[in-house]
């Protein structure tokens, strides 16, 4: 049986580079399908799709709420050719109700185990509407290494540069932050998987550079240290979300690898200034994630925001607007509130201001967010600061003889090229 996987596209933020990251949901998705299903995926981010190809069953994967119209789109073209679609993915699980309308099946949850059923359903042409199992997560031990296969490697890279494989190594978060849905789509326990496991699927990708994409690393500290430690010995380099802020976690993590971490950026402390310069003591670089639009958040402070950013000496910074997804704290508050501005789902991309701000008018807090690229970068381009992010890692490679020679000169060539612009 021939299943299409698609991926659909989306516009990338305003002021982001132009690269892609191969998607991590679909490639977990396909290790959880039964041994008879022959899976052709398309990233439309990369790929153009073939409406007219022969296919079998067709599956939508969904993580951004910027994807779901698109999503629909392809949806409907398949099912009046006939063709049966399934959705699945974060998105899908934050717009069920909507997605359901475009669908001859919805899968809410996670997959392992459960696939089986889905594809002896279709098989006797017996789908359910619905396959909900958001509150019936399987054993995190069921969770095995990514179907990578399934994806065209040669898509994925930026000026000739590899673009790091995506891997998780926990589910859920304790933690339930303002902006965030991932206590509604995991729940609020986390579930690290078994570190052998972890260790095995880091061994067999066949790229040095990673992103492990859990939701924090800083929820337990016994299992961040153990995982750390049986890093060491692979080599890898790699970028996540926060890592614990303790001198004995931090100097595993840099001894594991760590190349540079997301670390939100909410005030101007001073807590916040130390948090940084140790993640900079241990040799690790810091993009940091900068949300603007917060009910604390006047003019006056997001300019004194951006002065900070520049003195603290982030690597990086990325900069979005509050955008209340649905299933968050911020789309409960502000939708009660009656201060949502848009419901078209494509201007939820976090660079578009889709409430009434408290303190000023959208258009001013839109201005702003260009205010803060403009600034943060006025002095170094994005793109200087991203290669001298890669020649980081470039250097702990060189250190450990990891280093690939074929990167040597693109290295320098890439900054050469950036600088003289």
């Amino acid at each position: 049986m021939k299943f299409k996987l698609i991926y659909p596209k989306w516009a990338k933020l305003d002021r982001q580079t132009e690269f892609h990251l191969p998607p991590h949901g679909p490639v977990v998705f396909a290790a959880a399908l039964p041994a008879h299903v022959a899976v052709d995926f398309v990233d439309e981010n990369l790929e153009p799709l073939d409406f007219d190809e022969d296919v079998d069953f067709v599956g939508i994967s969904m993580m951004l709420t910027v994807q779901v119209k698109r999503g629909w789109e392809i949806a409907d073209i398949y099912r009046k050719k006939g063709i049966k679609v399934i959705f699945g993915g974060i998105a899908t699980m934050l717009h069920a109700r909507e997605t359901m309308e475009h669908a001859d099946a919805v899968f809410l949850g996670e997959a392992e185990g459960r696939m089986e059923q889905v594809f002896a359903d279709f098989a006797r042409n017996r789908l359910q509407p619905c396959y909900d199992f958001l509150d019936q997560r399987p054993d995190i031990a069921l969770v095995g290494p990514a179907r990578r296969d399934i994806l065209n490697r040669t898509l994925y890279n930026y000026k000739g540069v590899q673009m790091v494989d995506l891997v998780h190594a926990s589910r859920g978060c304790r933690f339930n932050c303002y902006p965030c849905a991932v206590s509604y789509l995991g729940g609020r326990v986390f579930r690290p998987r078994p570190i052998d496991k972890v260790i095995a699927e880091l061994a067999g990708i066949d790229n040095n550079r990673l992103f492990l994409v859990d939701n924090s690393l800083a929820q337990d500290t016994n299992w961040e240290m153990d995982l750390f430690r049986e890093m060491i010995p692979l080599k890898k380099k790699w970028c996540s979300h926060p890592i614990e802020d303790k001198p004995e976690v931090l100097d595993l993590a840099a001894r594991a690898g760590a190349w540079y971490v997301y670390q939100a950026v909410f005030d101007t402390s001073d807590y916040i200034r130390e948090r940084i310069r140790r993640y900079h003591d241990h040799g690790i670089g810091v993009e940091g994630t900068i949300l603007l639009g917060l009910d604390t958040h006047t003019e006056d402070f997001i300019k004194r925001l951006i002065d900070f950013l520049l003195e603290i000496e982030l690597d990086l910074a990325e900069f979005t607007v509050l955008t209340p997804f649905p299933h968050t704290r911020a789309y409960t508050e502000l939708s009660g509130q009656n201060r949502l501005l848009s419901h078209d789902w494509n201007d939820f991309s976090a660079d578009k201001v889709v409430f009434q701000p408290k303190h000023m008018s959208p258009e001013r807090l839109q201005e702003l967010l260009a205010y803060a690229w403009d600034t943060f970068y006025q002095d170094e381009s994005q793109k200087i600061k991203m290669v001298k992010l890669f020649q980081q890692v470039v250097q702990k490679e060189m250190a450990d003889n990891t280093f690939k020679p074929r990167d040597r000169s693109l290295a320098g060539q890439s900054f050469g090229r950036a600088v003289n612009r």
